[in-house]
């Protein structure tokens, strides 16, 4: 075990580095947005470039790897990633920031491909779950490490995006002077959404409700921050609360779902969900506590769904259908970021902040609905169940196109 955590000290190092670039950045582009005078709405359309590059990132990504290799792909991304946020400070105009953004979801999804499909190679059926352990804990530390860098200088001027491309550029170091070995080639899959509606009708429409979730939250979270009243640091402490929510409970709600039919715990999960929203927006924002808590019980739910719409479809798939099952998963969860934040921003717009979490409240309560629809519809399998797999957050997105097979008995996931 201790062979395989040194073995990918350089990558994590460089994945610490790159989520504190990254916390910063999606922290500080909404402040100065606002601070611009950009309305709700056109912050989020302006943020469908980062959810369009993102999902683009996941088909592409994988053949320029095929093409060079891990580590100079990777390389590039960063470089990339320096280059979006830099641009930002040099043209402040919301559509060439859109355009930066999607540079930059290109490149942070690519790059969480790369990080991923490495450790896969790295991982054995007896450490996985603690490599990935590891890695789950590393990106939630370096993604709340760098929303807190955010109320030390001054969003209106260059200082820091200047600091966050000089975070992006030190994280090329680790893995571009480490001597451990490349992994091998990514294997591109093909998705295939007729079969995947077909062998799991809750898992295709779980998805596109579970990125328009999470892809909603991500583009306009920290929005909802600034509009209610708090200042940068409370608003930090607000969006790392749901990052911490998501990651201490995607373990715990696996576990359970594997036990009872996982559509209770879809259904239990929506519940929460509505249950958490309706808090947050009854709560006052002057009571940074009690709405900070409401936020860690929105996290719980807001991550964990995708994981169970992979599992569920993987219950009822063969095992020679994962990877193409959930590179499906992956298109729907992608297009789910795109239109979640257009619709939300619409909402917000028109209702004020507290709109978001009635829009949020509302797609929990479809995604709810729905799987309690599916149970009257279709009776429990007999076979047994795959292992569910806790999955990092932010980076969902990126199962199934690494070429790795989904969770199943096969893999020892």
């Amino acid at each position: 075990m201790l062979a395989s955590l040194v073995s990918i000290t350089s990558l994590m190092l460089s994945t610490l580095l790159m989520m504190v670039g990254f916390g910063l950045m999606n922290y500080m582009i909404p402040v100065r947005s606002l601070a611009e005078g950009w309305s709700t709405f056109l912050i989020s359309i302006m943020a469908t470039g980062y959810t369009l590059g993102f999902t683009i990132s996941c088909v592409i990504t994988p053949k320029l790897v095929q093409r060079v290799g891990h580590v100079r792909v990777f390389g590039a991304l960063i470089t990339l990633l320096t280059v979006a946020i830099l641009a930002c400070a040099m043209v402040v105009d919301w559509r060439a920031w859109m355009v930066f953004r999607g540079l930059a979801g290109f490149a942070i999804a690519g790059s969480y491909l790369i990080i991923e499909s490495w450790l896969n190679e790295r991982v054995t059926n007896d450490n996985r779950g603690t490599i990935f352990s590891v890695y789950m804990v590393t990106c939630l530390v370096g993604s709340i490490g760098g929303q807190y860098l955010v109320p030390l200088g001054d969003p209106e001027t260059t200082q820091l995006f200047i600091l966050c491309g000089i975070i992006f550029s030190l994280a090329l170091f680790p893995t571009a002077l480490s001597t451990a070995q490349s992994p091998s080639p990514i294997a591109q899959a093909n998705f295939d959404l007729p079969k995947l509606y077909r062998v799991s009708p809750i898992a295709f429409v779980g998805s596109l409700l579970a990125g328009a979730l999470s892809g909603t939250w991500a583009s306009l979270g920290a929005v909802y921050t600034q509009t209610i009243g708090l200042t940068t640091a409370e608003g930090a402490t607000l969006l790392a609360s749901v990052l911490a929510g998501g990651a201490i409970a995607q373990m715990p709600i696996g576990r359970i779902s594997d036990r009872i039919d996982r559509r209770q715990v879809m259904i239990a999960c929506g519940g929460v969900g509505v249950a958490a929203c309706t808090l947050m927006a009854l709560v006052s924002s002057m009571n940074i506590y009690v709405i900070s808590a409401a936020s860690f019980f929105v996290g719980t739910v807001l991550y964990p769904i995708y994981a169970l719409n992979v599992a569920h479809a993987n219950d009822r798939a063969e095992p020679a259908e994962y990877v193409a099952i959930s590179s499906g998963i992956m298109v729907l969860y992608g297009l789910g970021t795109v239109a979640g934040p257009v619709m939300g921003g619409a909402v917000m717009e028109t209702t004020g902040p507290k709109g978001l979490l009635s829009f949020l409240a509302l797609i929990f309560g479809f995604y709810a609905a729905y799987a309690a629809w599916r149970m009257n519809r279709r009776s429990p399998d007999e076979a047994p169940k795959t292992d569910f797999q806790s999955m990092p957050i932010p980076m969902q997105v990126t199962e199934g196109v690494t070429g790795q097979p989904g969770p199943g008995p096969d893999t020892g996931r």
